[in-house]
């Protein structure tokens, strides 16, 4: 009963916890949205055809595999947040930031060797 009470109690904490929960699906949807679309890039018959190919498969399972593990990320945060809140023992999460944007760097440099071999070669 005093579960059910404390999280009527903090039902604002629960549902901002709730929106950052589904911020961080939707930023996980795009970065995997953005492999999907760099693993489709074709590219002309050149020298470096066999490498564009190469970066572009790497960009793809790379944020499908970064994508997924914020996917699970988010969720383990969002069920650890929810039991603090109600415990009142509320932390900042750092793993999933850092995971995030390491990950987004990664990906990034990726894209600019992509983006590079598909304009001057």
């Amino acid at each position: 009963m005093e579960q059910k009470q404390n999280e009527f109690k903090y039902v604002q904490q629960h549902l901002a916890n709730e929106r950052t929960f589904l911020a961080w699906i939707r930023t996980s949807i795009t970065i995997i949205g953005l492999g999907f679309l760099a693993a489709g890039v074709v590219f002309r018959t050149t020298t470096y055809e066999q490498y564009g190919h190469s970066v572009a498969a790497i960009i793809g399972i790379g944020s499908v595999l970064i994508g997924c593990m914020i996917i699970y990320m988010a969720t383990v945060n969002y069920r650890t947040k929810q039991r603090a809140i109600n415990e009142e023992a509320f932390r900042s999460p750092n793993t999933i930031i850092w995971f995030t944007s390491i990950g987004m760097a990664l990906i990034s440099v990726f894209l600019l060797m992509l983006v590079i071999l598909l304009l001057f070669y």
